[in-house]
C-alpha cells in the first residue's frame, strides 16, 4: 500500500471527488462487507481489497494533478486508440492530448442500468460466466475508463470517435450519459461517414465497420478535416442521454446496427449464419472433418457486416456444442485449444 495520506489531504481528495466516483467507491465497500457476511470472503481478503482501493484512489488523484492537456479523445477499442496514439505522436501532440479508451465490446452483453453500480456488476458477472477473455483485466480497465471520464476537467474539449456500429454507437450513448453533468464542448466524429467522404472511390465499395480498422494516417487526415464540426448542442446531448436511458432499460444481450440505429436482437441471432458458414467450409476437402474453432470464427467474422468480436461468437459456438449441433475435440477453455465439426 502507498504511504498514508494525512487527514487533511484525504479530506481534500474526497471533497474534490466526482459524485459518481464517490458512489462507486462506497458501493464497492458495502459490497465487500456484504460478501464477508454471506460468503467465504475472508477478513484478510477484505483488508487486501480495501488497501487496493485506497491505492487506486491515490493513484488516480496523483494522475489528475499531473495532467495538463488541451483535448481529450474518447474511443471504444484498443486498436482505434492505438491508431490515434500513433497519429498524435506523428503530429507532436501526444503529450498535449489525452486518450481514454474502453476495452469492451458494447454490442454484446447486458447493458441494463450500466450507469449504476448494480448494472456494472451484472455486466461483469455475465462476462465472467460467458466469455473466455481475461475477466479481471476487463473489469479493472472498464472501471478505470469510467473513472478517467469522471475526472475530465470542465474546460477541456472532448472528441468522441465512433463508427456506424452498434458497438461504438452504444458506447457513445453510454459515454455521453456519464458526461451529462459536465459542460465541456463535445464533438463527435463519425469515422464511417468521414471515411466515405474523404477516401471512397467509385469503383471500390468499402464501409468502415469500426474505427479500429483505420490506419494512423487516415485517422490523422480525418482529425484534421473535422475541425469544422460543431460541438453537440445542449438539446442534442439531452436527446442522446435519453436514448441511453431507453436503451439501458432493455435486458437483451446482443445489439446490431441497421437502418441508422441500434437494434436489439436475440442472443442466438448469429447462430444460423455460423452453421451456414461451417457447412460451406466443410465442402473444402481439408476442412471436411474437424476444423480449428478459430478458423470457423474467423470465417464468420470475415463475412459479417456487423462488429461483434470473436469472443462473443466463440461463446455462441460453445452454446451450439452444448446443444449438440457441433462436435468438439480438445479443451473448451480457450478458442485455440479445440476443434469443431457439425454433427452429421
Amino acid at each position: 500500500m502507498n504511504d498514508l495520506m494525512d487527514i487533511e489531504q484525504l479530506k481534500k481528495i474526497i471533497n474534490e471527488m466526482p459524485e459518481e466516483e464517490a458512489k462507486s467507491l462506497l458501493f464497492h465497500v458495502f459490497l465487500r462487507v456484504s460478501l464477508m457476511k454471506d460468503t467465504t470472503y475472508s477478513n484478510n481478503e477484505f483488508v487486501n481489497d480495501m488497501e487496493n482501493l485506497y491505492d487506486k484512489v491515490l493513484e488516480l488523484h496523483n494522475k489528475e494533478m499531473k495532467e495538463d492537456v488541451e483535448r481529450v479523445h474518447l474511443l471504444f477499442g484498443d486498436s482505434a486508440a492505438g491508431s490515434l496514439r500513433v497519429a498524435l505522436k506523428d503530429l507532436g501532440r501526444y503529450k498535449m492530448e489525452k486518450i481514454i479508451s474502453f476495452w469492451d465490446m458494447f454490442s454484446v452483453g447486458p447493458i441494463y442500468q450500466l450507469h449504476d453500480e448494480a448494472g456494472k456488476e451484472a455486466r461483469f458477472t455475465w462476462m465472467k460466466k460467458n466469455m473466455n477473455d481475461e475477466y479481471e483485466e476487463f473489469q479493472n480497465r472498464f472501471q478505470e475508463s469510467v473513472n478517467e471520464i469522471s475526472m475530465i476537467q470542465e474546460e477541456i474539449p472532448i472528441t468522441i470517435w465512433v463508427s456506424d456500429s452498434s458497438h461504438e454507437q452504444t458506447g457513445l450513448l453510454y459515454a455521453l450519459y456519464l458526461l451529462k453533468n459536465k459542460e465541456n464542448d463535445i464533438v463527435v466524429i463519425n469515422t464511417t461517414k468521414k471515411h466515405a467522404e474523404l477516401f471512397d472511390q467509385k469503383d471500390i465499395e468499402y464501409t468502415v465497420l469500426h474505427t479500429g480498422e483505420l490506419s494512423p494516417e487516415k485517422i490523422q487526415i480525418i482529425d484534421e478535416r473535422s475541425k469544422n464540426i460543431s460541438p453537440l448542442t445542449e438539446q442534442e446531448r439531452v436527446t442522446l442521454e435519453n436514448e441511453w436511458l431507453t436503451l439501458s432499460k432493455c435486458a437483451e444481450t446482443l445489439r446490431i446496427w441497421g437502418n441508422g440505429r441500434i437494434k436489439r436482437v436475440p442472443e442466438d441471432y448469429y447462430d444460423s449464419f455460423m452453421i451456414q458458414r461451417a457447412k460451406s467450409l466443410h465442402r473444402q476437402s481439408e476442412l471436411s472433418g474437424f476444423m480449428k474453432s478459430a478458423r470457423l470464427i474467423g470465417d464468420v467474422l470475415g463475412h459479417l457486416e456487423q462488429h461483434v468480436g470473436d469472443a462473443f461468437l466463440e461463446y455462441r459456438l460453445r452454446m451450439l456444442i452444448d446443444a449438440g449441433i457441433f462436435e468438439s475435440k480438445g479443451s473448451l477453455e480457450a478458442m485455440r485449444f479445440y476443434s469443431v465439426k457439425l454433427k452429421q
